[in-house]
């Protein structure tokens, strides 16, 4: 059997229509500013050298660079999507090596991202939420300060309280939680949002399948917990002393935020906490959990016109 090489050599000898194009995609290929730019950084590179590595270069050449023809991932034209390429030389050999684009680094980063805002039972309509889309009014404008002042604390460190918003209903206190966790992601801080009276349902719940202690331990350890509609839940003392309590202490231990939203101002949820579901009152009980919350939040007032209306 004759070799290859000869044989292909043989053939584009006698195809002419071939060696022309040929020709044509060599100069192509070797006066490509990026590629004539890369052999003048490797002057060792002789003729044949180049030649025989002309494949490599036409591959190089044909392909967006970090994302120079692609507007988005989905829209991207190379071989490897996601991928730009790169010239390597070793000795007399090119090699073509592939590295993440752009466009595919800012990808990952939004899916880790979306990863760092969790929930249980939160509207889904939340996660859409921001800054830019809160409508500041004369009630409002004081609880965007200090939301952008927490915000631009935890630029540099995550501040040890976080914000109790009490109000009416449909005063937007559900979607401020929303627009802080976005704001927060960006920040690379991992937050986990929680609708009280389904989170006593689930810890219930939890009880049954032996996974109670895992997920309070998440709660406890989380950068940001969100505390959604405090005081609406059926009140239950073993949930109040043993689940919110030790989540509360820990987090107060650890200098970690809590935000809230609630339809009590903190004075009337420490009497709402007090009632038994035995028909007693356990002020003491409550003050102690009213006392944890003041040393991981600050209370703000939210007022104004119901937005649900």
């Amino acid at each position: 059997m004759k070799p290859v090489q000869s044989e292909l050599k043989k053939w584009m000898q006698q195809n002419k229509n071939f060696q022309e194009n040929y020709v044509k995609i060599r100069e192509e290929v070797i006066n490509d500013p990026e590629i004539k730019e890369f052999l003048s950084f490797n002057p060792q590179l002789t003729k044949r050298d180049i030649d025989k590595n002309l494949i490599k270069l036409y591959e190089y050449k044909s392909q967006s660079k970090q994302c120079d023809r692609c507007q988005s991932l989905g829209g991207c034209v190379n071989m490897v999507q996601g991928y730009s390429p790169i010239l390597q030389v070793d000795g007399s050999e090119i090699h073509l090596v592939y590295e993440k684009c752009h466009n595919r680094v800012g990808y990952e980063k939004m899916k880790e991202q979306h990863k760092l805002i969790q929930s249980l039972y939160m509207p889904k309509e939340i996660f859409s939420a921001s800054i830019e889309s809160i409508d500041i009014d004369g009630d409002r404008q004081p609880v965007v300060h200090e939301l952008l002042t927490f915000l631009k604390e935890a630029k540099n460190e995550l501040p040890r309280k976080g914000l109790y918003f009490s109000g009416p209903f449909g005063v937007g206190k559900t979607y401020f939680l929303g627009a802080i966790a976005n704001e927060l992601k960006k920040m690379d801080y991992s937050s986990m949002l929680i609708y009280m009276p389904e989170f006593v349902r689930e810890m219930k719940g939890s009880i049954k399948d032996d996974s109670i202690n895992e997920k309070i331990s998440y709660f406890k350890k989380t950068d940001v917990l969100m505390l959604d509609d405090m005081g609406a839940e059926t009140q239950s003392a073993w949930f109040r002393d043993e689940i919110l309590g030790s989540i509360l202490q820990y987090r107060m231990m650890e200098n970690l935020p809590v935000f809230f939203t609630s339809n009590y101002t903190l004075d009337q949820l420490e009497v709402q906490l007090g009632k038994s579901n035995r028909g007693g009152v356990e002020t003491v009980k409550a003050g102690r959990i009213i006392e944890r919350i003041k040393q991981v939040s600050r209370e703000v007032p939210l007022d104004g016109i119901n937005r649900r209306d």
